[in-house]
């Protein structure tokens, strides 16, 4: 094959830039930030369908096409996945069956047989998670008894005790509130008439046993309180029940947002609205004509589908596709652009909310994920929109320097003692809590990880920002202790090595690049050494559960992209430039780009909870490689270091 000549790459890679750029730019809201789909899995419809026959709001909704979504979701094996490609989950699937009966759809339709063959394969319900088995119980498809009770008195415990709400990560703490209304309560909604799903018991509904799953190491001790708790709750003897109740239905309440949220997560938005049920709410109550409303927000119609998002994310996609841009030589003054730019800063939370509890000391200045959740502003959203500004030209620069010093300023105060930066708190580490029978999803907690401090470290690096040197030294000193043997770095919020590993050379090289030149090597070579034949990278979820799984998994074009930035950041970090490796993802990248500048990615990237809920984020899969692509085109007249 003869090679192809430098002008003709050049050419092709610029067609590809612009084509990137022209597809991101048409998609700008009027409003001037970019929203694409949060994909997750099935279980958020079918909570949601759920919820509205609670409230006996369903007739408004379309939830004829929430049961076509679910019946296209279905795969081939009969069940649904958590997702792409997993051969099915077990909760996931019961969900799903159970809203489709709820919808009217009969036991003995040939999609539901396949399902409950699948179901009954993997355990039946006595298998599922534990908020599976509440939302059965709130349809009286499941007894009470088989739950964790979260008694209410909890909400009271004060600041300074060892345990509180506010030791759990703000989306548990969120969701967890209201739950101790309903399952005080433990109510029982007849929505369909006596509806069971008998069927859906491996050992046949005479043989159940309504209990919680052993651990069989010492957090069975949680076992002997819970049935403490039944005790009191059988005799109505459980303490301040009347206090804790009234104290969480205020924090209910103190914590909705002007536009219907609770946390900017459905989750707690569900469990709000199933508390204020509980507490005997009117419908047309404004808080909950607002929380309804809320939750319209997230969803998506279609002509033939109704589904509804976990979450919605403009402010790290408008951040994300400004980043895009501008490192991709789109003009930084751009009229479009700054309309972002000047967006994003109207998104800046000046209010406190729940991270103060913990932090005495900060001031607010962050931002959140969401159109609007100013109880919950975090770091990585907060870094990625100050490297977002620092990259244009605003009108008003002084405003937009005043926006970032405060946002730093408050970042600083949120570095936990680990050295490290979380998402949402600081010090929420109590690793126990992930062992309460509750806790089955192991997210009660937000410690510090090496992608959330990776981003706030790239971001004082690459924008010439500082804090206390002192910070800055426990920080490097925390990615540097957290690298693998093999070079690589764990990622939480993305899949998985690979994203945490990207995101670790970035900082190192924009803060630190002479100081740790061995550490960005090693990790360039397991970058390296995980391409696949047809020049991509990819990664499967499944390394979450299985190590030897790391930086292995189809090609995509956003792991691809992550790293390609690895590469291109330790390559001007150390001089070394792994040519072969880098034009081959270059390669990957250009040769499966739609004609409309797109790509496609049906594999999730993104991560809620490793092991149990996952993302596929729709504009991942396009301003990260536009990124990649911009990166290696600036790159073009420093490679002439070491060839790898």
């Amino acid at each position: 094959m003869m090679p192809v000549p430098a002008s003709s790459l050049a050419t092709t890679l610029q067609a590809a830039i612009t084509q990137s750029q022209n597809y991101l730019l048409s998609q700008q809201y009027p409003g001037g930030y970019w929203w694409s789909e949060l994909e997750s899995n099935v279980t958020i419809t079918a909570e949601v369908i759920l919820l509205h026959k609670i409230w006996g709001t369903d007739k408004a909704r379309p939830l004829h096409k929430a049961a076509a979504y679910l019946r296209q979701q279905q795969r081939e094996h009969g069940g649904w996945e958590l997702y792409y490609g997993d051969g099915g989950e077990i909760s996931t699937s019961v969900e799903a069956y159970l809203a489709l009966r709820v919808l009217g759809v009969p036991a003995e339709d040939p999609a539901l047989l396949k399902a409950k063959d699948f179901i009954l394969s993997r355990g039946g319900i006595s298998k599922t998670r534990i908020f599976t088995k509440m939302h059965l119980a709130l349809v009286g498809c499941y007894d009470w008894r088989g739950t964790p009770s979260i008694p209410p008195w909890v909400i009271l415990l004060p600041d300074w005790f060892p345990f509180n709400i506010y030791e759990m990560s703000s989306w548990a703490r969120s969701s967890t509130v209201p739950l101790m209304i309903v399952c005080d309560q433990k109510p029982v909604f007849d929505i369909t008439n006596g509806l069971r799903v008998d069927e859906l018991y491996a050992e046949g509904i005479n043989n159940v046993k309504y209990e919680l799953p052993k651990a069989n190491n010492w957090a069975d001790i949680f076992l002997g309180l819970d049935q403490l708790f039944k005790w009191q709750e059988d005799w109505h003897l459980v303490p301040f029940r009347e206090a804790g109740l009234k104290a969480a239905e205020k924090w209910i309440l103190e914590r909705q947002e002007v536009s219907g949220d609770w946390g900017g997560i459905i989750p707690a938005m569900l469990n709000s609205l199933l508390a204020l049920k509980v507490l005997g709410y009117d419908l047309h109550d404004p808080v909950v004509q607002r929380g309804i409303q809320a939750i319209d927000n997230f969803s998506i119609e279609s002509e033939t589908s109704f589904c509804v998002q976990a979450c919605v994310s403009p402010v790290w996609d408008t951040a994300w596709v400004v980043r895009a841009l501008t490192e991709s030589g789109f003009d930084p003054a751009d009229p479009r652009l700054v309309k972002a730019g000047e967006w994003l800063l109207s998104k800046q939370i000046l209010t406190y909310g729940d991270w103060q509890v913990k932090n005495k000391q900060g001031k607010p200045g962050g931002w959140a994920f969401e159109f609007d959740n100013n109880f919950y502003p975090d770091l990585d959203d907060s870094a990625v929109v100050v490297m977002a500004l620092q990259g244009l030209h605003l009108p008003h620069e002084a405003q937009k320097q005043a926006a970032i010093q405060r946002a730093v300023a408050w970042m600083a105060t949120m570095q936990c003692k680990g050295g490290g930066w979380a998402a949402f708190d600081i010090d929420n580490d109590q690793a126990w809590l992930n062992d309460l029978p509750y806790g089955d999803l192991k997210a009660m907690i937000d410690p510090n990880t090496a992608d959330v401090t990776a981003r706030v470290l790239e971001m004082l690096g690459s924008c010439s920002l500082t804090m206390e040197p002192e910070r800055i030294e426990r920080g490097l000193r925390y990615l540097e202790a957290e690298q693998e043997t093999d070079g690589s770095w764990f990622g939480r919020w993305g899949v998985n090595y690979l994203y945490g590993t990207s995101g670790v050379v970035s900082a190192l090289a924009a803060l630190a690049p002479q100081r740790y030149q061995t550490q960005i090597q090693r990790a360039m070579a397991w970058v390296v050494s995980c391409q696949n034949p047809d020049g991509g990278w990819g990664e499967t979820c499944e390394s979450y559960r299985d190590v030897s799984l790391k930086g292995k998994g189809i090609s995509t074009a956003s792991q691809t992209a992550w790293a390609l930035i690895a590469l291109l950041d330790g390559g001007q970090a150390t001089g070394l430039w792994h040519h072969q490796a880098l034009q081959r993802g270059i390669d990957y990248l250009i040769s499966t780009q739609n004609p409309d500048g797109s790509w496609d990615e049906a594999e999730f990237t993104g991560t809620g909870f490793p092991c149990h809920f996952y993302i596929r984020y729709h504009f991942y899969r396009q301003y990260f490689p536009l990124m990649a692509l911009g990166r290696y085109q600036s790159s073009q007249g420093h490679q002439n270091g070491i060839t790898m």
